[in-house]
C-alpha cells in the first residue's frame, strides 16, 4: 500500500507541475482514490487503537498482577503497535495531501472553463 499510494501521488505532483489540464473524469477517479484510502485509513486507525487499547489492558494486568509471563506479550504487542502507528501516519498524511492536489485539480479546472 505504502509503494503504490507513493507512487500514485509522485505522478499526480508530476501531472500537476506539467500544468496538466484535468477533466471532470480526472477530478472524479482522484475522488475515488481518495474514498479509498480514507477507508484505508479508517481500518488502519481502527486496528492501532484496538492495540493500543490491548497493549494498555495488558499492561495494567501486569502491574496489578506482577506476573511475569505477560511480558514478551507486552513486548509482542509493542512491536506490532510501532509499525501500525507509523503506518497510519503515512496514510493520515497522505490523505490530507491528496486533498490539496484535489483542490489544485478543481482549481485548474475551473480556470479552463472560465477561460472557454
Amino acid at each position: 500500500m505504502h509503494k503504490y499510494l507513493s507512487d500514485y501521488m509522485k505522478q499526480m505532483n508530476r501531472l500537476l507541475e506539467e500544468n496538466k489540464s484535468f477533466t471532470e473524469a480526472d477530478l472524479q477517479r482522484h475522488l475515488d482514490k481518495i474514498g479509498f484510502m480514507q477507508h484505508e485509513r479508517l481500518i488502519h486507525f481502527l486496528v492501532t487503537m484496538l492495540f493500543a487499547i490491548v497493549l494498555f489492558l495488558v499492561l495494567g494486568i501486569f502491574l496489578v498482577t506482577e506476573a511475569a509471563f505477560l511480558m514478551p506479550l507486552l513486548g509482542l504487542i509493542l512491536v506490532l503497535l510501532i509499525p501500525y502507528i507509523f503506518h497510519y501516519y503515512f496514510l493520515e498524511n497522505t490523505v490530507q495531501k491528496m486533498y490539496v492536489i484535489y483542490d489544485r485539480m478543481a482549481e485548474r479546472i475551473s480556470r479552463s472553463a472560465q477561460q472557454e
